[in-house]
C-alpha cells in the first residue's frame, strides 16, 4: 500500500500513514494531540489543522467555516492525505501543557470563603492515621529463620510460613507462588536464612508477593492512581512513612478516541478498539509511575502495590473488559466489585507479582473515583446531611451521611472542560480561568498568567457571573448592549468579544457567544437538577445541607460565588463549601494504605443508592425550570436575587 509522509508543524514532527489514513490518525501515532471531543466522527469541529503542503481528500462536514476554508483549514478527523503533507496544527487545537492541581494553584483559594487545601489534607489525613489502621495493601517484613537442622527439617517454604505466622498470629490463611518457591532455596542460604518478605493482602488471603535477601523492611512502596476520563494521575506512596514521594500526572491518551466515555465505549466496539483504549492508558500509567521511580532511584520491583480509582468505563477499559452493557438498557456494568489482582495481568507494570486494586463501582455511571471521594470527605462518617459534588462532564452527585447515601449522575456535557465553547480549552496554561468587571473595565486572569489561549471550565463559569451581575446578559442568557465589551453578530448568534486577537495567544478573538452560554445554563442546570431531585427523593430540604464537598479539577479554580450566581451550586452559606481537590487520588491512597479503609469503601459500595436520571420523571420536569439565570424560581435564590437588584447596569 502506498505511504505518504506527514510533518506535524510547529513540533516539526513526521510520521509515515498509508493511504486512507486520517490526519488525526496520523497526529496521534507521531505523538502529536489535537483537541477533539467526539472521537473523530466529525460532529465536534475541534480538530481543525491548516494544510500547508500537499494534496488530500476531505469530506465536508459543515464545521468549517468559508472564511477557514480559503485559509487553508480542514477537520483532520475527515481528512487523508494524497500526497507527502505539511500539516500546521493551530493553537487552540492543540492540547497544550495540562495544568496538574499544583500547591500554588491548590493553594489559591478567595479568602474567606474556603479552607485552605494544604489545611484540609493535614487534618484530613492526621485525622484517617488516627482512625484508619495503618495496614497497607502490601506490607514487609524482615525474617530471621532459623536453620534447619536433623529435629527441624521442615522444607524451605514451610519454614518460611511457619516463621511468617509467629510474627503476624492473626493470618489464617497464606500461600506462596511457584516462581517464590522455585528460587527460595538458594535463596536463603545466599542470604544466611536473614529475609525479608512482602506479603500482600489478596481477597482475604495473605500471600508472599517477593522475597528478598537481608533486611529491606524499610523499602515499602506503592502507586495510588486516579484513572480519570481527561487526566491520570499518579502517586509514589512510602507504605511505612504513609508520605507522598512524588506526584506525576498527564492527559489520558483516550481523549484521542473521544472526549467523553460514550464515545470511549462506541469505540470500543470497533475492530481492536478496545485494545487500542486498553494500552492508551496503561502505557500512560507505566510511564507515570516509571517516572516517579526513576526521580528517587528506585526499580520497578520495588513497586509492590498499586491502588486505582475511576469510573465504571474507565476501569472496565483499565482492566481491558468490554463495556459495551454499560450504555445499554438496563444499563449493566461487566463488573462493579473487582478481586484484587496481579497488576502484570492488567499490564501495570511494577513487580510482577505485585498486587493491583480498583476500589468498587456504585452502577455504570457512579464508579470508584466517587466511592473513593465519599471515603476522602468522610461524609459516611457524619451524622450531619452532606452533599459530596463530582463536577466534569458527567457531574456525579452523593446525598446522604453515615446512616444512608444515594447517588446520581448527570450529563452535564463538556462545558465544565472547555468543550462545547466557541473559545473553550480545557484547564492548561493560557486558559483564562476567572475574570473581573470593575469600572467599566474587564480584567482576565490565565493559568500561568500566560497571554490568553481560549477559556476553560471554571472562567465560563465566572465570566457568565459577572455578564448576569453586570447586565451584559439577561436571566435568560441573551447578550445585550453594554460598555464592556464589543457585542457582534457571528454565525446568527451575538457574541461578546473578551479579548481581541491582537492581544491574544492564538493571533484570533477570544468570544462568547449565546451559544456557549445556553450550552453553560443546560449544563449548570443538569448538575443543579440532580441536586434537586436527590433532596426530594429522600425528602429533604436544600437548608438542610451542613456540608458540601466539591472535588475535581473545575473546583480548583472555581469560584463559589460565581457558581452561586448562575445556579450551579445551592444557594446556602458560603463556608458550607469545602473545596477538597482529586479526591479519587486522596481516596486510593488511603486504600493503598490501609485495609480499614479498603473495608470502608466497599462499606460505600455496598450502601450507596443509586438513582438513575434518564428515567425520572421528577428530573425532567424540574430540569426546564433550572434552564435560567440562576432559576426560574429567583426565590431559591435569595442572595444572587439580592445582588440582582442592588447590582446597577
Amino acid at each position: 500500500m502506498e505511504e505518504f509522509k506527514i510533518t506535524f508543524l510547529p513540533e516539526n514532527k513526521s510520521v509515515s500513514v498509508d493511504r486512507g489514513t486520517d490526519l488525526l490518525t496520523a497526529s496521534l501515532k507521531s505523538g502529536i494531540h489535537i483537541y477533539n471531543s467526539c472521537g473523530g466522527e466529525g460532529v465536534c469541529g475541534r480538530c481543525k489543522v491548516i494544510v500547508k503542503i500537499g494534496d488530500y481528500i476531505t469530506e465536508d462536514s459543515g464545521r468549517i467555516s468559508e472564511k477557514e476554508r480559503e485559509e487553508g483549514y480542514v477537520l483532520a478527523c475527515r481528512t487523508t492525505p494524497e500526497s507527502d503533507m505539511e500539516v500546521l496544527v493551530p493553537e487552540e487545537s492543540m492540547l497544550g501543557d495540562l495544568e496538574i492541581l499544583t500547591e500554588e494553584i491548590k493553594a489559591k483559594r478567595l479568602s474567606g470563603l474556603y479552607t485552605p487545601v494544604e489545611e484540609i489534607e493535614e487534618e484530613h489525613y492526621k485525622g484517617a492515621s488516627k482512625i484508619l489502621k495503618h495496614s497497607p495493601l502490601s506490607t514487609k517484613v524482615f525474617l530471621k529463620l532459623p536453620k534447619p537442622t536433623i529435629d527441624d527439617n521442615s522444607g524451605d517454604s514451610d519454614r518460611l510460613l511457619r516463621e511468617i505466622k509467629n510474627h503476624h498470629k492473626e493470618i489464617n490463611t497464606i500461600q506462596m507462588g511457584l516462581s517464590n518457591i522455585k528460587r527460595l532455596p538458594r535463596l536463603l542460604r545466599e542470604s544466611d536464612w536473614e529475609v525479608t518478605v512482602t506479603l500482600g493482602n489478596r481477597n482475604k488471603t495473605t500471600e508472599v508477593v517477593l522475597i528478598e535477601p537481608g533486611d529491606r523492611s524499610k523499602e515499602n512502596f506503592g502507586a495510588a492512581v486516579d484513572i480519570g476520563t481527561t487526566t491520570i494521575v499518579a502517586y509514589l506512596v512510602d507504605l511505612n512513612s504513609q508520605k507522598v514521594l512524588g506526584s506525576k500526572a498527564s492527559y489520558n491518551p483516550q481523549v484521542d478516541f473521544g472526549e467523553d466515555v460514550i464515545s470511549r465505549i462506541i469505540f470500543a466496539q470497533h475492530e481492536k478498539g478496545l485494545e487500542k483504549l486498553h494500552h492508551a492508558v496503561i502505557d500512560t500509567v507505566n510511564t507515570l509511575i516509571d517516572s516517579l521511580i526513576k526521580e528517587v532511584n528506585f526499580t520497578l520491583d520495588d513497586i509492590t502495590a498499586v491502588v486505582c480509582a475511576g469510573n465504571t468505563t474507565m476501569t472496565h477499559l483499565l482492566l481491558k473488559i468490554d463495556p459495551a452493557n454499560i450504555r445499554k438498557d438496563p444499563y449493566i456494568p461487566a463488573v462493579n466489585f473487582m478481586p484484587v489482582i496481579r497488576a502484570s495481568e492488567a499490564g501495570i507494570k511494577i513487580n510482577p507479582r505485585g498486587l493491583l486494586a480498583c476500589l468498587p463501582c456504585i452502577g455504570s455511571y457512579v464508579g470508584g473515583d466517587i466511592a473513593a471521594g465519599v471515603l476522602a470527605s468522610g461524609m459516611d462518617k457524619i451524622k450531619d446531611l452532606s452533599l459530596f459534588i463530582d463536577l466534569g462532564t458527567n457531574g456525579e452527585v452523593v446525598l446522604g451521611n453515615k446512616e444512608w447515601l444515594m447517588s446520581c449522575s448527570t450529563s452535564a456535557g463538556p462545558c465544565f472542560e472547555g468543550g462545547g465553547l466557541k473559545s473553550g480549552i480545557r484547564a492548561m496554561k493560557g486558559a483564562i480561568q476567572n475574570i473581573s468587571i470593575k469600572n467599566s473595565s474587564l480584567k482576565v486572569e490565565t493559568i500561568g498568567n500566560l497571554a490568553p489561549k481560549g477559556i476553560c471550565g471554571s472562567g465560563i463559569v465566572d465570566i457568565i457571573s459577572e455578564f448576569l451581575k453586570n447586565k451584559i446578559i439577561d436571566r435568560s442568557g441573551r447578550i445585550k448592549d453594554n460598555d464592556v465589551c464589543k457585542v457582534r453578530d457571528s454565525d446568527g448568534a451575538r457574541e461578546l468579544v473578551l479579548v481581541e486577537a491582537k492581544d491574544s495567544a492564538t493571533g484570533k478573538d477570544i468570544t462568547v457567544d449565546e451559544n456557549d452560554i445556553k450550552n453553560l445554563i443546560h449544563s449548570k442546570g443538569a448538575i443543579y437538577t440532580g441536586i434537586e431531585v436527590l433532596l426530594r427523593e429522600v425528602g429533604f430540604k436544600k437548608s438542610d445541607i451542613k456540608h458540601v464537598f466539591i472535588a475535581g479539577g473545575l473546583g480548583t479554580a472555581l469560584n463559589i460565588r460565581s457558581a452561586i450566581n448562575i445556579g450551579l451550586l445551592p444557594d446556602l452559606p458560603e463556608k458550607s463549601f469545602v473545596f477538597l481537590g482529586n479526591t479519587s487520588v486522596a481516596g486510593a491512597r488511603m486504600c493503598l494504605l490501609s485495609g480499614q479503609a479498603m473495608q470502608r469503601v466497599e462499606e460505600v459500595a455496598n450502601k450507596m443508592a443509586y438513582l438513575d436520571l434518564s428515567t425520572s420523571a421528577l428530573f425532567m420536569n424540574n430540569y426546564s425550570a433550572a434552564l435560567f439565570l440562576p432559576h426560574t424560581d429567583i426565590e431559591l435564590f435569595p442572595s444572587v436575587k439580592k445582588i440582582l437588584t442592588s447590582s446597577t447596569p
